[in-house]
């Protein structure tokens, strides 16, 4: 698929370079020539110019792009210029970052339906590892429900998932479980990790397993504390 990255701050940057990655073909934008000429061998394309002008942005392919990502950070007047100068020139799918609720209404109006608020959204999966030291990492689906992923309770090791029966208990699924283990990568311990597919109710429950739950976050919260 054909990509736009426009902004390469830490975000954009990663993003671009996690889809190049991906095997994507992605065309990143930023007025920083230092930081172009930096991730010229990381990304597809790279290109020097300001996403505020017309002229330049009618000379990317925007058309033919599958989306166009709007990661430009700190400066949010230039975030919004731009977002609205897609929005002009019709770009089918526009995805905008948000870094505060003013931003966020004004694209709203603009009738952008998908943007991203990476640092919020960082800021709570923190405070939730923080607030249980079980749960290792998560992802909010809704206002209502999330995907944990949290350690095997010790109550429940050695069972299969039909046994624990989970599901009855506390009104969440199991989507995977996960096995954890360390790699040494020049020189350097990595943590590796590995889905072992989609559960079944045959699948067992083993003490260095993860679960990855899916719930609302009360239901969860009572498995993890309710179990161990």
């Amino acid at each position: 698929m054909k990509y736009i990255v426009l902004g390469l701050g830490h975000f954009g940057k990663s993003l671009a370079v996690h889809l190049t990655e991906l095997g994507h073909e992605v065309i990143a934008a930023d007025k920083d020539l230092n930081i172009v000429e930096q991730l010229k061998d990381r990304i597809t394309h790279t290109v020097c110019m300001d996403t505020t002008d017309r002229e330049a942005m009618m000379s990317l392919p925007l058309k033919d792009s599958d989306a166009v990502i709007v990661a430009i950070g700190e400066d949010e007047g230039a975030s919004l210029l731009t977002t609205a100068l897609l929005k002009q020139l019709q770009v089918k799918r526009i995805i905008g970052r948000v870094v505060s609720d003013l931003q966020k209404t004004v694209l709203q109006a603009m009738q952008i339906d998908e943007y991203i608020m990476p640092e919020e959204e960082a800021a709570e999966r923190l405070a939730m590892r923080l607030d249980n030291i079980d749960i290792i990492d998560s992802f909010k689906v809704s206002d209502r429900y999330s995907i944990v992923e949290t350690r095997v309770p010790a109550k429940y090791v050695g069972m299969s998932l039909k046994e624990a029966n989970l599901t009855n208990r506390y009104r969440v699924i199991i989507l995977t479980t996960v096995k954890s283990t360390e790699r040494n990568v020049n020189g350097k311990t990595v943590l590796h990790k590995e889905a072992s597919g989609i559960a079944s109710s045959d699948t067992l429950l083993q003490a260095d397993d993860l679960l990855v739950v899916f719930g609302e976050l009360g239901d969860i919260k009572k498995l993890i504390q309710k179990a161990n």
